[in-house]
């Protein structure tokens, strides 16, 4: 099997890295964690005007380049890399990928989505939930003018940013029950919306909603009435793909500047990189950082195949990337000591990301649990 990427692929990997090089660095990433409206619109501007990117895996004939699982994980690669804050993510690949998987009525807003004048946000998780998507406890009715939301919504990432939430809501049934979810497409300026927005610790944001009798209309239904739980499943395998991706980039870039400082810090005389222990360590970092890129390879690979070969897949990468994560994040703050807990260093920023990105769709307990389930 060949796992080169193609040229175009690899024009794709060289010219986000160059932009990021160029425009996204340390400092300005912080400013912009820390200010109050979290990230940079220029930036997003910029990633959907000059780059193209947030069409990159969006049809066609939807307004997008028209690539593919590939494309996902080397974006998500160098995204990881340069530790970018815009919810690049939750609307390309999360977001606008259910509404073009669905169709209807919905997938109009590719074309925005597209050209970034839309982001959005999903709005699955519950104070009651965990990690089993069937547990969805918000409701849908049916009204005169289509359908009307009540419910509380936890943890929504991206949602002090997004345009447009994809709520997960039972029109049938109740908590525990496989059939009865659906999606829908809801304005976050939609009356009866209430959003509390509040950082995360890895200086993104996250809010959470309580939907007091909003009105949507019919054509906010995303797929089938009652069948969204299939959707929701495929949603996050592919949702780990993504950060397994993006793991892979953040972690490289952890270990990178960790054998950067210890070829610099002195003691006794020479660089710490000198002491056995220390190289045997970072080889060790070497090797978690290399399985965390073949887990998000073969997660993105099987993206595409039958369901319960592409669960195994992203399973398998959750469970590896979530030991990567703490494994790597830990050492490289050992090993840079006092100055890897201060924010003037990217290091303790990227512990956590890499933190965040441990729990995230699923914790390497919930997923070993799953792996083990599917056989």
């Amino acid at each position: 099997m060949n796992f080169e990427l193609s040229e175009d692929q690899q024009m794709l990997q060289n010219m986000l890295r160059q932009f990021l090089a160029q425009r996204y660095g340390f400092a300005e990433r912080t400013a912009a964690s820390r200010s109050d409206l979290g990230f940079r619109p220029e930036i997003w501007s910029a990633l959907a005007g000059e780059l193209g990117l947030l069409g990159a895996t969006i049809s066609e004939d939807r307004g997008g380049l028209g690539g593919g699982a590939v494309e996902q994980m080397i974006i998500m690669e160098e995204l990881g890399r340069a530790l970018v804050l815009e919810p690049v993510a939750e609307t390309l690949f999360h977001g606008a990928w259910l509404l073009e998987k669905a169709g209807g009525a919905a997938a109009g807003l590719l074309a925005d989505v597209a050209a970034g004048k839309v982001r959005l946000a999903l709005a699955i998780g519950e104070p009651q939930m965990r990690y089993d998507y069937a547990d969805v406890a918000a409701t849908a009715e049916r009204s005169a003018s289509g359908w009307r939301l009540n419910g509380q919504k936890s943890v929504v990432i991206a949602a002090p940013w997004a345009d447009q939430l994809i709520v997960a809501a039972r029109t049938s049934g109740r908590a525990g029950d496989v059939a009865g979810i659906s999606l829908m497409l809801v304005p976050v300026d939609a009356t009866g919306v209430s959003m509390h927005p509040y950082p995360t610790i890895d200086g993104r944001r996250a809010a959470d909603i309580i939907l007091s009798d909003v009105e949507v209309s019919q054509d906010a239904l995303i797929g089938s009435e009652g069948q969204g739980l299939e959707l929701l499943e495929e949603l996050r395998d592919r949702a780990v793909a993504a950060q397994a991706a993006e793991a892979s980039g953040l972690l490289d870039k952890l270990l990178q500047d960790t054998v950067a400082y210890t070829q610099q810090r002195q003691q006794f005389g020479q660089p710490i990189a000198s002491f056995q222990v220390l190289q045997h360590r970072m080889v060790d970092m070497y090797m978690h950082v290399e399985l965390t890129r073949a887990a998000a390879l073969l997660a993105t690979l099987k993206l595409d195949a039958p369901a319960d070969e592409r669960a195994r897949a992203a399973s398998s990468a959750k469970a590896t990337v979530a030991e990567a994560c703490r494994f790597v994040g830990q050492n490289a703050v050992q090993l840079h000591g006092g100055m890897g807990m201060t924010d003037e260093l990217p290091i303790g920023h990227y512990f956590k990301r890499a933190t965040q990105i441990e729990g995230e769709f699923g914790t390497a307990d919930w997923h070993l649990a799953r792996r083990a389930r599917l056989g």
